[in-house]
């Protein structure tokens, strides 16, 4: 049986391959700082996206809106600032917080799934 972290890197290995198959550029991927992590980072139509992958075995689709609590969010959001620092890539462009979610081979893909925690 395999480790969560395997199911993990499974569900991100999907997620990854679905975001290429659809026209992302992958940047980045389990990008790491001291304010949080972020699963994958990508481009696509010049948005820098944020994408958080969760693989769900419990619960159904429906539940998406569980998955990330504020406090995961605003971890997520610190990280992307961090990425955004050393990448040098200017906080001006446009940055979107998407979720994938796999589930028994399925992807759905939320875009824009919370909203950016910076002003304007």
């Amino acid at each position: 049986m395999a480790s969560s972290y395997e199911r993990g890197m499974d569900g991100e290995n999907a997620a990854a391959h679905f975001l290429s198959a659809n026209g992302y550029n992958i940047l980045a991927r389990n990008f790491r700082s001291p304010r949080g992590e972020v699963d994958i980072i990508c481009e696509a139509a010049g948005t820098i996206v944020f994408v958080e992958v969760k693989r769900w075995s419990v619960f159904g689709m429906e539940n998406l809106e569980y998955a990330i609590s504020r406090r995961k969010q605003m971890r997520i959001a610190g990280a992307a600032q961090r990425y955004l620092a050393e990448a040098q890539r200017s906080a001006d462009r446009d940055v979107r917080f998407d979720v994938v979610f796999v589930q028994d081979g399925r992807i759905e893909h939320l875009k824009g799934a919370f909203d950016s925690p910076w002003p304007g």
